[in-house]
């Protein structure tokens, strides 16, 4: 990889890792559209607990990882909320990078795509390498 990757792919994981690190912090602690949706027709109150009515969100039950170290946005057994939820993104996004670099290491393995050095290389029966297309280059010039 040239030196003009490694740089773009440095600075791009830098970037990620300061926003997942830092501004995830700033994020609304509001429900999004999918939770206030799910709240239509319950009464809840000032900590979104559900008081009375009758809505969806009175069947929701924890997931089955509720109970995993990064639930909830926060790293479990960190107790200061800001570095838990930093740590949190950057965790996230350490694992996202090393599986995606990890297939593309993968596919490269395989030789999943031609590189410009395969393409220039004429290879056998390739009309490139018959003298019929030889002649006609040597006639144009």
């Amino acid at each position: 990889m040239k030196n003009r990757s490694w740089a773009f792919l440095a600075g791009g994981l830098l970037v990620a890792l300061l926003l997942a690190g830092v501004v995830s912090n700033y994020a609304s602690s509001h429900p999004d559209g999918l939770d206030s949706s799910l709240l239509k027709g319950c009464t809840v109150d000032a900590d979104d607990n559900i008081v009375g009515g009758s809505c969806p969100a009175q069947q929701a039950r924890d997931h089955e990882l509720a109970d995993s170290p990064l639930a909830d946005y926060g790293v479990r057994g960190v107790r200061n909320s800001f570095v838990s939820t930093g740590l949190s993104g950057v965790l996230g996004v350490l694992v996202t990078f090393a599986i995606g670099a990890g297939g593309f290491w993968l596919l490269r393995r395989r030789g999943g795509t031609p590189t410009d050095a395969d393409a220039a290389t004429p290879t056998e029966g390739d009309p490139a390498t018959s003298g019929d297309v030889r002649r006609r280059a040597d006639a144009a010039s």
